[in-house]
């Protein structure tokens, strides 16, 4: 009996992990009829993961809708229509296939404004990249105190509102009381008294190209700045003990490092000043004599000071165009450069 009741005792230990293993008990406060296991979400049913995205960008794609591929359409729409005063009075919209397009095909003044708007976005922004390019070399050689306060002062410039800023720029060149008279008077320069700096149309898309120089630069400044502290100081400590100059470091370690950021900020940079209208229209309202309009000016002066909604319709479909069919190129280079990294 003793050595019956000592295996007895001995195999219950045994069989306790054997009946584990095999099925694991259930709960006492389980109940046989109740309910089955609850997701992790508190019983909620989860949405398919695919959707997820979707629902994350709706909102995005809805507002982008309504704000801008409607616009467009309606934009679009209308290019083909024939609406002067006074049909957008009487409230008719007859319908004029391609006659805008046409016509605006065929009218020199059209062929002369796109010529204007391509060479003033080129200036302006062969100046921007150059200028930025150079201040952003100088900010990353300067030191903390100057370097900050450059750098504030970039940021109250490209801060600065547009209207506010093309106000101070009309005021310095005043042809009464502009400070630029003053100085070219006080420089021994004659000729200059009550000078008018936009009595042509070029002098007036040069004061622009100041003006858009100037609100532009900050951008690319400090965005050179910020990738130039990402290239190795072991790079420059290489090229200095090659014996290269301020020139060939740049050639062969700045801008094969950087190439990425000079493709994206050309880029942005030519679509910013393409459309640059405000500077433009603000400055002289396209004058004078209509000889300053850019693109996005001529659209609006035939739109608003013309009455001709559609042909002014036409224009911003075709400014689009010649913008897409431009920066398709560019785009390619940049997809291409990309591969290549």
């Amino acid at each position: 009996m003793t050595v019956h009741s000592q295996g007895a005792m001995t195999a219950a230990p045994q069989d306790a992990p054997q009946k584990s293993a095999g099925r694991p008990e259930k709960s006492a406060s389980a109940s046989p009829t109740g309910p089955g296991p609850t997701s992790p979400r508190g019983g909620r049913k989860s949405l398919p993961s695919g959707w997820l995205p979707y629902l994350l960008v709706a909102p995005a794609v809805l507002a982008l809708a309504t704000l801008l591929l409607y616009p467009l359409i309606k934009n679009v729409i209308l290019s083909f229509q024939d609406i002067n005063k006074i049909e957008f009075i009487q409230r008719k919209y007859p319908f004029a296939g391609f006659s805008n397009y046409t016509e605006l095909i065929g009218d020199a003044d059209f062929w002369t404004v796109v010529v204007r708007s391509f060479a003033f976005t080129a200036a302006n922004v062969a100046l921007i990249m150059v200028l930025g390019s150079l201040i952003g070399i100088l900010l990353n050689r300067l030191g903390k105190k100057m370097r900050l306060v450059l750098s504030m002062a970039l940021v109250m410039a490209w801060a600065m509102p547009i209207v506010a800023s093309v106000q101070v720029f009309k005021w310095l060149f005043d042809e009464q009381f502009g400070v630029m008279n003053w100085v070219m008077r006080t420089a021994g320069f004659a000729g200059y008294e009550q000078h008018n700096w936009m009595q042509t149309g070029l002098s007036t898309l040069t004061i622009v190209t100041v003006l858009v120089v100037w609100g532009s630069i900050p951008f690319v400044a400090l965005n050179m700045y910020a990738g130039l502290t990402t290239v190795g100081a072991e790079l420059y400590e290489a090229a200095r003990m090659d014996g290269a100059n301020g020139w060939q470091t740049f050639w062969k370690i700045v801008f094969p490092n950087l190439k990425p950021f000079f493709l994206i900020t050309t880029f942005l940079e030519v679509i910013w000043v393409f459309k640059a209208f405000t500077q433009v229209y603000a400055m002289n309202k396209g004058g004078p004599d209509r000889a300053s309009e850019i693109l996005p000016v001529f659209a609006y002066v035939e739109g608003q000071s013309q009455a001709h909604y559609g042909l002014a319709a036409a224009i911003s479909v075709l400014t689009i165009l010649i913008l897409v069919v431009v920066m398709s190129f560019y785009f390619r280079l940049i997809l291409k450069q990309e591969e290549e990294q």
